[in-house]
C-alpha cells in the first residue's frame, strides 16, 4: 500500500523506516549530523515550506520534510491497513 506525505508525493508503505517529529529532530548531534550529510547528499525532498514542516519520513531512498504532522501520518497508516482488513473478510 501507499502512504501520501503531502503535496503531490506518495510513497510505498514498505519503503518507511521512521516517522519522526521535527521538534524531537534538534535532541541529537547524531541526527543533526545525519540530516546535514543527507541534504548534502542531495536525498532530501521538501515537500513544503520550511516554515511548514512538520514531520521528517526516513524511506529507503530519501528522506522527506512533509508539511503534514507524524501523528496524521501514523493514523493514516493504520487506516489504510484496517481498510485492507475489512476488504480481506468481506
Amino acid at each position: 500500500m501507499f502512504l501520501h506525505l503531502g503535496g503531490d508525493v506518495i510513497v510505498s508503505k514498505n519503503d518507511i523506516i521512521a516517522i519522526i517529529d521535527i521538534k524531537n529532530l534538534n535532541r541529537n548531534v547524531a541526527t543533526k549530523e545525519f540530516l546535514q550529510v543527507a541534504d548534502q547528499e542531495g536525498f532530501i525532498k521538501k515537500i513544503s515550506d520550511k516554515a511548514n514542516e512538520k514531520s521528517l519520513i526516513l524511506t529507503t531512498k530519501n528522506v522527506y520534510l512533509s508539511p503534514i504532522s507524524s501523528t496524521t501520518l501514523k493514523k493514516r497508516a493504520e487506516n489504510i491497513k484496517f481498510m485492507i482488513d475489512d476488504w480481506e473478510q468481506e
